[in-house]
């Protein structure tokens, strides 16, 4: 299937027409609540947000109709593109030792996070050995 070719889609371009065309009516007739006598800012603000509803609708249909007939081939293609993030993106992570060296005074609690790493370490260690036999 050509991207050039055209489909029909009318029953799509029905739907667009009655949501922007509502859309449009509910900002008429929220303006003409604004110009009422108990009209307050409110509905001003309505008045001007359900226009931009509408150009949302045909927006939406122009990016799907884009989308739709795009080449398949195109898409599977920048798919496949490597893109990797750069690794001094972030700064690095202070590692417990770091800390520690940071750290020169006997603080106890870096010297218990020490120990239960180095056990946690073993038991992982015990865990590979049973799981390959």
């Amino acid at each position: 299937m050509s991207g050039n070719r055209r489909r029909s889609r009318p029953a799509l371009v029905v739907l667009v027409v009655a949501g922007a065309v509502t859309c449009l009516a509910l900002g008429w007739w929220q303006w003409e609540r604004f110009e009422a006598v108990g009209g307050n800012g409110q509905n001003l603000g309505y008045a001007f947000q359900w226009p931009l509803f509408a150009v949302f609708f045909i927006y939406a249909y122009r990016r799907f109709v884009q989308l739709e007939d795009a080449d398949p081939a195109e898409a599977e293609k920048a798919a496949d593109e490597v893109r990797e993030i750069p690794a001094d993106v972030l700064p690095p992570r202070p590692t417990v030792d770091a800390v520690a060296a940071e750290d020169a005074s006997d603080d106890l609690e870096i010297l218990q996070v020490q120990q239960y790493n180095e056990y946690l370490a073993e038991l992982a260690a015990r865990e590979n050995d049973r799981s390959t036999t």
